[in-house]
């Protein structure tokens, strides 16, 4: 698994930081523009032959369920869960699946 870190719209580096340390173990790297000015800061999670996963409006108060979420994604066989509720507030913070 794959998590990128919008390096572009960061105007407090805690979140990258945060997630580095929470998520010990996984590829965490900071990326150029992801497209989610609007939306700011913006962390996407991919994996190969999964569905990837953009979610925006973040910061370190998310950390937990961004871990969270990083444990049901690497279990998921393709990424994609039947029930949107299992990702809990990040559900309104997805900005696109998008298809492996």
């Amino acid at each position: 698994m794959k998590v990128s870190v919008c390096g572009t719209c960061i105007t407090d580096t805690s979140l990258d930081t945060a997630l580095r340390e929470a998520l010990a173990g996984i590829d965490v790297e900071t990326v150029e523009c992801m497209s989610g000015c609007t939306r700011p800061q913006t962390v996407a999670f991919r994996e190969e032959g999964k569905v990837a996963y953009l979610f925006g409006d973040l910061s370190d108060a998310d950390v937990p369920e961004l871990c969270q979420f990083a444990d049901l994604y690497a279990a998921s066989s393709d990424g994609t869960f039947a029930d949107a509720r299992v990702l809990g507030t990040l559900r309104t913070k997805a900005i696109a699946r998008i298809p492996g």
